[in-house]
């Protein structure tokens, strides 16, 4: 299948930054209230999966209208709707996975939502956060980084410290080096051109790409 985006019931800080995410041939898949987001961009979700709280009696018929396949879990589970949402994409077998409106709002929901992420299933999956302004990603060897120069790149360690970090295109370069869960040495590096390539040996490395101009 082609790239799935995965839409949540949270914040989208700039609207136009949003919408230049989404391409012809996305699947659409709404959590929940993300579902709404959808709308609001004038697309039509192909496929809505939560226990639907968030949703209106308005947008459940907006949806039903257009003839939107739903699947609709108990509240009382132990998944958040991302959760469910992100196990959901996974069997469609995805060339890669957005998710959007994961990172306002709440900071307990974006750790959450972030960490979910670090499932060592969705290794080998190209999976990420985004909002138009931020993405957010973990590289667990190595990972690509597509800007432009000024953007924000920030490395922070994950679980534990993050050995033989490399770096090619940001201005403070990193060469076999290792970074510290507990220092703050990989926060905010620039980007020198419109890429840039970020390898490890060991650990988990979360990625932050800050786009500094649309």
């Amino acid at each position: 299948m082609s790239r799935i985006l995965i839409f949540v019931n949270g914040v989208l800080p700039d609207i136009e930054a949003a919408k230049k995410i989404p391409r012809r041939d996305d699947f659409l898949l709404g959590v929940d209230g993300g579902a709404r987001l959808i709308m609001e961009l004038g697309l039509t979700p192909h496929l809505v999966i939560g226990d639907l709280d968030s949703l209106t009696e308005n947008d459940l018929a907006r949806l039903n209208a257009a003839n939107v396949k739903t699947i609709r879990y108990p509240a009382d589970k132990n998944e958040t709707d991302l959760e469910l949402g992100i196990g959901h994409a996974r069997q469609l077998n995805p060339s890669s996975v957005v998710i959007l409106a994961a990172l306002g709002g709440r900071t307990d929901q974006a750790l959450a939502n972030i960490s979910l992420l670090a499932d060592s299933a969705l290794a080998s999956l190209d999976i990420r956060l985004d909002d138009g302004i931020e993405e957010v990603f973990f590289c667990r060897g190595e990972s690509q980084i597509d800007g432009k120069r000024g953007d924000l790149v920030s490395l922070i360690p994950w679980r534990g410290d993050v050995t033989g970090v490399r770096t090619a295109g940001l201005e403070w370069k990193l060469d076999s080096e290792t970074l510290f869960i507990d220092k703050t040495r990989g926060v905010s590096n620039e980007m020198l051109q419109e890429s840039a390539v970020v390898k490890i040996e060991s650990g988990l490395l979360l990625i932050i790409h800050r786009r500094v101009s649309q």
